[in-house]
């Protein structure tokens, strides 16, 4: 009995040094636990509402800029990745109350300015300051730039150098034939008082209308050429919008190639590829009547314009090469001069989906469309994102009923029969299902203002980010955690401005630092991929294309690839640079990874690209079991070596006695 005893005193110690479980598991615990959109807070902010999104210190963690109670002073809070929250970086005044604020590297330093537009105490409706960012951290005394019109100017990269411009209307263009204006950036280092702009005329060939204020321009790649074009929202003068689509000619500057009605009640257009066929679409929501003390809508519809281009081949057209008008996967950058959207209901070319059929309740639901708790008020556009990683993008948009103003996150399905924004055969690009299941901490906001897709600690999934009245006492800001498991892949990627030659930066006293930090305006990507059935499919995103009335758009791109066993085929990427080959086609990028691009306009000079892979939750379980199983094939070679081994020992004992009766 006694060796009993002693073995039971030795495992009871041991159970007990391992008891709880977890208490010596290798692995933190998860920081979220169920299939669900989960509640994370305000993740350490505070303030009166985000007015932006950015990389301010370039470690590669979306950062945001916060706007306070006065509405004044501008505040940098970092994300902390240790801590998973953001941290205060520091604060200033603007003298003005602010309206938009466009972080952007302004004047080619690797580093984040911030673009500031203010209500003018002088003749000219809106103020632009410029805070250039110093070395150190922080940013340096203002810089007063020409003043715009009310309709807020978006940055591009007009002249193809890489460096940011701006296009809009000044206060002197709309009493001219010529409405749009550029700010020419002529900003040089070397010169103590150098200034940031210059206005000229716009080099743009054709009519040129009235940019509307509110207005969502987009700059973008809308001809399939992967180089930035523009979209402008305009007015026709009798209470109505249009839409103008300028193509980018590089040195001969902008052709309009398109201009449309939009539908009446239209209010902020998004752009992004609904169907994944590689070409941008247009969304938008379009409502009966506004009341402007709300800013809810009644009677709404979305709109869904698909781009008419050039599809992707098939692999039966692959295979009878040159009687298909299609791109190949190697010739995704490839201009359709004939591109065209057409706003005509009847086909599946433009989709009208009532919001009373997607959200059905009593009385019909209202949608948000201004966040009046501000003034002037805010614009708000349907906000789009891929949350399931599918390869297509989803729309969150807050809706108004008798609860109050609740978030709504709308899927993006295949088609089928009875499926919404389908037709009644089942036929048609894409369906819509309103999430139900794990979305209940979406359910609980009553007072949303404003709802964005972002991604928290850049883990690859889309979350979301709720700006609230505060009424329900819970604070201003919350962010929830997309934390459903979903069987398929990512990318990220980002196209840097070519600031320090995209290398390393060095300030005045000799400190270096990455580039990444810069907010580049009109890079563009396409890719093909091939899903787990061998089907190929291509998609197209564009980086950063609005800015205006704080749109809240990330500095990156984020593709949802959807399920695939494979490596993404072609990944095309595109930058404003004027040069015969302004884009490149990279081959074989692994998934759930972010890519940074470093584009050269020097002829001769290949683009440099950095691959940053993600530790992903399955890393752990892949070591353990490359452990485990080298532990069990070293246990079976090692038993087979004991086994040959032994083997060899007995037929030599059989050979020492075997008897040689030919020798005898």
């Amino acid at each position: 009995m006694q060796p009993r005893l002693c073995r039971a005193a030795i495992l009871y110690s041991i159970l007990s040094l391992v008891s709880p479980a977890h208490g010596i598991w290798p692995f933190p615990p998860k920081r979220f636990t169920g299939n669900s959109l989960v509640d994370a807070g305000s993740l350490g902010l505070s303030g009166e509402r985000v007015i932006a999104f950015g990389d301010f210190n370039g470690d590669q963690y979306l950062d945001v800029l916060m706007l306070e109670d006065d509405r004044r002073t501008l505040s940098v809070f970092l994300w902390n990745h240790e801590k998973f929250e953001f941290d205060k970086s520091g604060s200033f005044k603007h003298p003005n109350e602010v309206y938009n604020v466009v972080p952007a590297d302004f004047t080619h330093s690797g580093q984040l300015d911030l673009l500031v537009m203010s209500p003018s105490q002088s003749n000219s409706p809106l103020d632009l300051t410029l805070y250039p960012a110093l070395p150190s951290g922080g940013f340096g005394n203002l810089l007063s730039l020409p003043s715009s019109s009310l309709s807020q100017p978006i940055p591009i990269d007009l002249n193809g150098d890489m460096k940011i411009d701006l296009l809009g209307m000044t206060p002197d263009s709309q009493s001219s034939d010529k409405e749009f204006q550029v700010w020419e950036n002529i900003w040089n280092s070397s010169e103590t008082r150098s200034p940031l702009f210059k206005i000229t005329d716009a080099p743009f060939h054709g009519k040129q209308c009235k940019i509307s204020h509110p207005h969502s321009n987009a700059v973008i790649d809308l001809n399939g050429d992967c180089l930035a074009d523009v979209f402008l929202v305009c007015d026709d003068g009798r209470g109505g919008k249009f839409f103008q689509i300028w193509v980018n000619n590089k040195e001969d500057g902008f052709s309009l190639a398109q201009e449309h009605p939009l539908p009446t009640g239209t209010l902020q257009v998004s752009l992004a590829d609904m169907d994944r066929d590689g070409t941008i679409d247009l969304v938008f929501p379009t409502c009966r009547n506004v009341n402007p003390s709300t800013g809810i809508g009644t009677d709404c519809y979305i709109n869904i314009a698909y781009n008419q281009q050039l599809p992707l081949c098939s692999a039966e057209a692959l295979l009878r090469k040159g009687t298909s008008r299609c791109r190949t996967p190697e010739d995704l950058c490839i201009p359709d001069p004939d591109f065209k959207f057409d706003l005509t209901e009847g086909g599946d070319t433009f989709v009208r989906i009532p919001l009373s059929s997607i959200l059905t309740s009593s009385p019909p639901p209202g949608l948000l469309v201004e966040d009046t708790t501000t003034s002037p008020s805010i614009p708000l556009a349907l906000n789009l994102g891929d949350a399931d990683l599918d390869g297509f993008p989803d729309i969150l948009l807050i809706a108004v009923n008798q609860q109050g103003q609740v978030p709504k996150l709308i899927y993006s399905v295949p088609c089928g029969d009875k499926v919404l924004g389908c037709s009644s055969g089942g036929s048609g690009r894409r369906g819509w299902k309103t999430a139900i299941k794990g979305v209940q901490s979406l359910e609980t906001i009553k007072d949303a203002r404003s709802a964005v897709f972002m991604d928290m600690d850049e883990d690859g999934t889309r979350d979301i980010m709720v700006q609230r009245t505060g009424k329900s006492m819970q604070g201003n800001i919350m962010f929830v955690q997309n934390n459903f498991y979903y069987d398929a892949f990512f990318l990220k990627a980002i196209v840097l401005n070519g600031a320090c030659g995209n290398g390393m930066c060095y300030s005045e006293d000799g400190q270096s630092y990455h580039p990444f930090g810069v907010s580049y305006s009109g890079a563009s990507y396409k890719y093909t991929v091939l899903d787990t059935s061998g089907r190929r499919s291509a998609a197209q995103i564009g980086q950063l294309p609005q800015t205006g009335y704080q749109s809240l758009q990330s500095p990156y791109a984020f593709f949802g690839l959807g399920r695939t066993n494979n490596y993404i085929e072609n990944l095309f990427v595109g930058s404003t640079i004027h040069s015969d080959q302004h884009y490149i086609n990279i081959e074989g990028v692994i998934p759930n990874s972010k890519l940074v691009i470093r584009p050269s306009a020097d002829k001769g000079t290949a683009w440099k690209r950095e691959l940053f892979l993600r530790p992903g939750d399955w890393i752990p379980w892949v070591t353990v079991t490359m452990i485990i199983g080298t532990i069990v094939l070293a246990v079976i070679v090692f038993v087979l070596h004991l086994n040959e081994k032994r083997e060899d020992e007995l037929e030599r004992r059989r050979a020492s006695h075997h008897i040689n009766f030919d020798a005898l």
